[in-house]
């Protein structure tokens, strides 16, 4: 079953009279001005901090003494701009300019603000020579703006120093977006990367009618920052046939070459833009009148011209433009010698300023006329400042899907499974606003129960099997084989103003490190930029963890993703460990109304106990943290002699058993058990907003006694997030330590010593007075761990009092629930 979105009445329509005679002298003039200017104010933002308009001779000191920045890409995509300009107000078209090559930025800072844009958003930088200066003087400079098409750019949602996810953002900012036109500029050095190559096949994803459409556009300009770049070197032909390989009808545009006018090369693209905008016109139209239509090619662009186009045709003797010498600063010298001076002077003066700006320096209204009017403008869509447009979740009670906990450790159930049927609800209630991603692992993370809602949105050929189950060409469940796809869709889904979860296998989400790296940078500088407005949390679901890959090995076995995230801003970070089914729900059901974080959630999918009533686990996430003391068997109104922690669904059942273990053959013992849900409260409040107080940790860890602490993750992220506590000498942190195989699942916690009777054996070794009382004891457990060890080379499973164990008085329960989840799943439960 699938949950249909509305579509609103859509403005794709074709351009009246689409000739060349419509294409006036007049017109092409003005986007050739309009091409000039910003060129202009992109050499400028370069190079100059004073003298904007060249009223006097350059000298020396109106050159900035650090120069930053690149032209090499910028002319190409100020040209592109202008005649998007033209298009998008004949046919009021709203579109979204996403540019792969962020090395543009003084290109869309130009553009955004040639459009009114930039100064209506930053008063100070006015339409006159005065703020000419200024906006020349704040890139890449102290106190300014970043060099590349950054957050603090109008307009943005990709910044792309980082390179290959141009056409993956794209496709995310189309999602459920019908009205807009994302044009998607990709860098033929970007192309180059594997990212950028699979994000081609988004095509076969876009729903022609519920969706966007997004126009690649490929940028040849041949060289990367020394090196000629791969696609510009092979036969037209060769590329054509990998675009269409791709599914795409390329359109082949070469202009800036061979001494041709202006003019002529400003009419062959116009003309070019007309036909493409108009094919896609068609196709939706085509589509909204045939829904069983096959899909289609869409159209995209090659768009080919010299790299640092319009700028020195040779410096020192040497080609520049067309040349990679055009890369980033072609006059690195000009102001320390008179020679670069004066071409920087030459190549100011080449695109006529005194024709563009008035007497102020305000560009000339007949120039300014060729943008859009309002939101129409590509730097001041709303869907590039999401939160304009963000609609809050409908969220479902997650208590209504919680389940039963009569007594600690009965039932036995999937947690993520559980989850699944809460995301199904979250769906059924926003059927144009939240998209599950993820790479081929919905069904194995166990969050199946959404298709009873929704599909996989599928739009390549299908097979008449029931192998195609549920396939669909519209669906809230986005499925690729490749995580930098997965992130790069949500990133640009969130970032236009909508909700989404991501989930993955433990071990391979950190394929996508850097991308979060990106996101999460995005989202600090965003938190300080008082325009942009908060977008949803970007949330991740990690299952098929570190402790539960014992059947796929080593490989398969990673938890440091946790440890790349928490070094980022604390204002962005936030991390869950749920230990069973009641507490993931609550987390979720908290992370889905969130805004502006990373919530990096670990869950188990397999069968596992049920701690906490539903009751009891919205109290626990609420503190994200605390004791049960159902679990210890510490004195009302005495310390413990010692406080067993955990935080992750395996490390809990280990101290469970562990304390279940020092309570049979230590009667006398007081022990403490504190569970973590929020990894983040371990910190001190001054480092994190969720950490405790020392006065608040020392209530719950004591100041003196010893600490066991098992982890899910690397035991050293543990002593990071503690090293200020007073009792941190105290603390010994049990994790994984980079020791696994394909095993079973308590030789893999044997094998990192996160196991009951280690845990037993560390309480004997680090509790005064325990390690001569109890040294037969801690023998017995060294046996016992042989024992278990010997049991699985022998049976190829664990040894039954470790497998059927369960927490005292839950036994009954237990057997009961392990009936009920096999009868439910079929007896699946792999």
């Amino acid at each position: 079953m699938t949950v249909h979105s509305s579509v609103p009445s859509l403005p794709w329509r074709t351009r009246p009279e689409c000739t060349s005679a419509s294409l006036d002298d007049s017109t092409l003039n003005t986007i050739d001005a309009w091409w000039r200017a910003a060129n202009y104010l992109s050499v400028g933002q370069i190079y100059l901090m004073d003298n904007p308009l060249l009223r006097s001779p350059l000298r020396f000191e109106n050159v900035k003494p650090r120069l930053l920045g690149h032209w090499g890409t910028t002319p190409g995509l100020n040209f592109l701009y202008a005649h998007l300009n033209r298009a998008i107000a004949e046919r009021a078209q709203p579109a979204i300019y996403v540019t792969g090559p962020g090395h543009g930025g003084p290109g869309l800072v130009a553009n955004a603000y040639l459009e009114g844009t930039y100064t209506e958003t930053y008063s100070h930088i006015t339409q006159d020579e005065e703020g000419l200066r200024k906006l020349f003087t704040q890139f890449s400079f102290p106190g300014g703006i970043p060099s590349h098409v950054a957050p603090e750019t109008p307009g943005s949602i990709h910044e792309g120093g980082e390179l290959g996810y141009a056409l993956s953002h794209a496709y995310g900012a189309a999602f459920d977006n019908p009205d807009q036109l994302v044009v998607a500029v990709v860098g033929d050095g970007e192309a180059e990367t594997g990212p950028l190559a699979t994000s081609w096949h988004s095509n076969k994803f876009l729903h022609p009618v519920q969706d966007g459409v997004v126009l690649p556009v490929l940028h040849l300009n041949g060289y990367k920052i020394a090196n000629p770049t791969l696609l510009a070197r092979i036969p037209q032909e060769e590329l054509e046939a990998l675009m269409r390989g791709y599914g795409h009808h390329p359109y082949f545009f070469t202009g800036g070459f061979d001494g041709e006018e202006p003019a002529e090369f400003h009419r062959r693209f116009a003309e070019l833009l007309d036909t493409v905008l108009d094919e896609i016109a068609t196709i939706r139209a085509q589509a909204a009148a045939n829904p069983q239509m096959p899909r289609p090619a869409w159209p995209m662009i090659v768009l080919r011209t010299p790299k640092g186009w319009t700028g020195p045709k040779e410096i020192d003797g040497k080609r520049t433009e067309g040349s990679w010498r055009s890369h980033q600063v072609p006059l690195a010298s000009a102001r320390d010698t008179e020679a670069h001076l004066g071409d920087l002077d030459a190549w100011l003066r080449s695109y006529r300023a005194e024709e563009l700006f008035d007497e102020t320096g305000r560009l000339r209204e007949e120039i300014a006329a060729l943008a859009p009017q309002g939101e129409l403008r590509m730097s001041a869509n709303p869907h590039t400042n999401g939160g304009l447009v963000l609609r809050d979740l409908r969220l479902p009670d997650w208590r209504d899907f919680g389940v039963d906990v009569q007594v600690p450790g009965a039932p036995i159930t999937e947690a993520t499974r559980e989850l699944g049927s809460f995301l199904r609800e979250v769906i059924r209630l926003n059927p144009d606003n939240f998209r599950i991603f993820g790479p081929d692992e919905t069904a194995s993370n166990r969050l199946q129960n959404v298709y009873e809602v929704t599909d996989k949105q599928w739009n390549a050929e299908y097979l008449p099997t029931d192998d195609d189950d549920h396939l669909a060409p519209t669906g809230r469940v986005m499925e690729m084989l490749s995580e930098h796809q997965c992130q790069g869709w949500l990133e640009g889904y969130l970032l236009t103003g909508r909700h989404g979860v991501m989930s993955s296998y433990e071990a391979f989400i950190h394929i996508i490190d850097s991308m979060f790296n990106q996101h999460a940078k995005w989202l600090k500088v965003t938190n300080d930029i008082p325009w942009r407005r908060p977008v949803a949390s970007l949330n991740y679901l990690l299952s098929s963890h570190v402790w539960r890959q014992d059947h796929n090995g080593f490989s398969h076995q990673d938890p440091g993703f946790i440890d790349h995230v928490v070094n980022k801003k604390a204002d962005i970070i936030r991390v869950y460990l749920p230990p069973d089914t009641n507490t993931l729900l609550a987390t979720y059901h908290h992370l889905l109304d969130s805004r502006q974080f990373v919530n990096v959630v670990v869950a188990g999918k397999q069968p596992a106990p049920d701690f906490l009533s539903i009751d009891e686990a919205a109290k626990h996430t609420a503190r994200g943290l605390g004791i049960w003391e159902w679990a210890g068997s510490e004195v009302a109104g005495e310390e413990p002699d010692v406080v067993l922690a955990c935080a992750g669904d395996v490390p809990t059942l280990e101290v469970l058993a562990a304390a279940d273990l020092l309570r049979r053959h230590i009667p006398d013992l007081k022990v403490r058990v504190v569970n973590v849900v929020d990894l983040m409260r371990l910190q001190d409040e001054r480092e994190h907003p969720h950490g405790l107080s020392h006065r608040s940790f020392d209530t719950l860890f004591t100041t003196d006694k010893p600490v066991i602490f098992a982890y899910h993750g690397y035991p050293s992220l543990i002593h990071e997030l503690t090293y200020r506590r007073t009792g941190h000498a105290n603390l010994h942190v049990r994790g994984f330590k980079e020791e696994g195989t394909t095993t079973t699942p308590f030789d893999m916690v044997m094998r990192n010593d996160l196991d009951r009777y280690r845990l037993v054996m560390d309480v004997i070794d680090r509790v005064p007075g325990l390690t001569a009382r109890y040294a037969p004891l801690r023998q017995d457990m060294e046996d016992r761990r042989l024992e278990a060890r010997d049991y699985t080379r022998v049976h190829g499973e664990d040894i039954p009092v470790v497998r059927d164990w369960v927490w005292p008085d839950a036994g009954d329960l237990v057997e009961q629930s392990a009936v009920d989840a096999a009868v439910a799943t079929g007896g699946d439960n792999a």
